[in-house]
């Protein structure tokens, strides 16, 4: 196993998934916040600090993106939940869009990747706008829990990610389409 300092962060971040619904669950919106937020900084820093010093690995390849939907996919469980956040919840129809989207995805690439050998699927920019607004989101229902201001700030930010889970959505599908289409035409 390679050990690498991104990696170490993937698996910290990791680790502060049981943090964050423990703050959750304890009724603390700005330890929940700031859990989230210490994850959200070793997110960038696993990846900054793999392109800097060259310490990009199969490992990490993995093991980042798990991390980052492990612990969005447990925010918006757990901020969907009727009664257990004080804030603005997240409606479950969207949590289940979210979470749909993804396995979706993952379910499809398999498949692609066992019938056609595709096997690399770069994410999208519209891919990496949706992440940016789930996290967004979650950091504005998590305020909203202790700032009762960011209740229509909420409510708006929740919407953007269900137009945007939709769109990057469909947006994937048309990309392994075309590549779909090349295979085939090799």
């Amino acid at each position: 196993m390679n050990f690498t300092v991104p990696n170490l962060l993937s698996l910290f971040r990791m680790g502060l998934i049981p943090l964050f619904v423990i703050s959750i669950l304890d009724g603390r919106p700005q330890r929940a916040l700031l859990v989230f937020t210490i994850a959200g900084v070793t997110d960038a820093l696993d990846g900054l600090i793999a392109r800097f010093f060259d310490q990009r690995s199969v490992l990490g390849s993995y093991l980042d993106p798990a991390a980052d939907k492990l612990l969005l996919t447990t925010a918006y469980v757990m901020l969907c939940i009727p009664g257990l956040y004080p804030g603005t919840p997240i409606p479950i129809w969207v949590t289940v869009l979210v979470i749909f989207r993804d396995v979706a995805m993952v379910v499809v690439a398999l498949i692609a990747h066992l019938t056609l050998g595709i096997g690399t699927f770069p994410p999208s920019l519209l891919g990496k706008i949706n992440t940016l607004a789930q996290i967004s989101a979650v950091v504005i229902v998590l305020l909203s829990g202790w700032r009762p201001g960011f209740h229509d700030a909420a409510v708006v930010a929740v919407h953007v990610v269900a137009v945007l889970t939709l769109v990057s959505g469909f947006d994937y599908v048309r990309r392994l389409n075309l590549s779909m289409a090349a295979t085939r035409g090799r």
